[in-house]
């Protein structure tokens, strides 16, 4: 085990981890157009990168999340990168890796791949998997700690990803799936459930399980949700990163409404629910870490 990696794992075990947050909607404050492919500012517009990871250093985050939210084949293709895989992924570890130095951990990040395995959706699973494996791969390669695989709905998906990144040498993988509220309770888009989405990403190595996103989710619910995901976490440290309330478009801008107050004072409540890593998503700040750093001791 690296020292980074162990060092994460005992700093973990001794006291809860404040995340970073939202990385794309700060790029879109300096000059992402919404749609645009953001990994490839990982090259293009290295410095406003950086300017996000150094804002969320210096609001106390313990763990810096790289741009590569999109960064399979399949999603930089939408964007003629489809290629450039290996290279925009390195750039964007190295990015975050600079940055973080040894005051913070890096997080290897991989969404979606954008569609849907067979036999719902006509994408392969072994080549979605090797998809996830060259990203990941690229991810440690250029420095990460740890890699994320976030915002799944699909266990099947999930699990190729935590299996991929696993096979590339992560090792230390956290896997965290985007739930939507219903009569029914906290549901993923595929209507899977949090005792039926575990399973697949524990058995196939994860070793950090939660939640991020839930465009619907009050931090009230967060609370309840994050209850649900420590009883089937199978003991598991959980991590959750709600979204800064749900968007609204506002003057041809997308706003989120949940204040850095609001963020700091749902903490105590997040952590008493048993949470171990609390961050933020969509258009939470550098404002938000500032404000909940203050429950997470150094």
């Amino acid at each position: 085990m690296t020292s980074r990696v162990a060092s994460f794992r005992a700093t973990l075990a001794r006291r809860p981890i404040l995340g970073d947050g939202a990385t794309g909607t700060q790029l879109q404050q300096r000059g992402l157009a919404p749609g645009a492919g953001g990994e490839l500012w990982n090259i293009d517009h290295a410095d406003r990168v950086t300017d996000v990871h150094r804002a969320y250093l210096a609001a106390g985050a313990d763990l810096l999340t790289t741009n590569t939210f999109g960064g399979t084949s399949y999603v930089l293709g939408n964007h003629g990168a489809g290629a450039r895989v290996r290279d925009l992924n390195v750039a964007g570890a190295c990015l975050a890796r600079a940055v973080a130095g040894e005051r913070a951990w890096v997080l290897g990040d991989i969404g979606p791949f954008g569609g849907m395995l067979e036999p719902l959706g006509d994408a392969v699973a072994d080549e979605v998997a090797l998809a996830f494996r060259e990203q990941a791969a690229a991810l440690l390669e250029g420095g990460a700690d740890l890699i994320l695989v976030e915002t799944m709905s699909d266990p099947a998906e999930a699990a190729l990803a935590v299996t991929a990144a696993k096979a590339a040498g992560a090792e230390c993988v956290i896997a965290t799936y985007t739930f939507q509220k219903s009569a029914a309770g906290y549901r993923t888009m595929m209507g899977t459930t949090v005792a039926d989405a575990f399973p697949a990403v524990l058995a196939a190595g994860a070793d950090i399980v939660g939640a991020n996103c839930g465009t619907e989710l009050s931090l009230d619910d967060y609370v309840a949700l994050t209850a649900e995901l420590v009883a089937h976490a199978a003991g598991r440290p959980v991590i959750v990163q709600p979204n800064a309330g749900s968007p609204r478009l506002v003057d041809s801008k997308i706003c989120y409404d949940e204040s850095a107050a609001q963020f700091a004072a749902v903490v105590p409540r997040l952590l008493a629910a048993g949470a171990r890593i609390v961050g933020g998503c969509c258009g939470s700040t550098p404002e938000h870490i500032a404000a909940m750093a203050k429950h997470f001791s150094k």
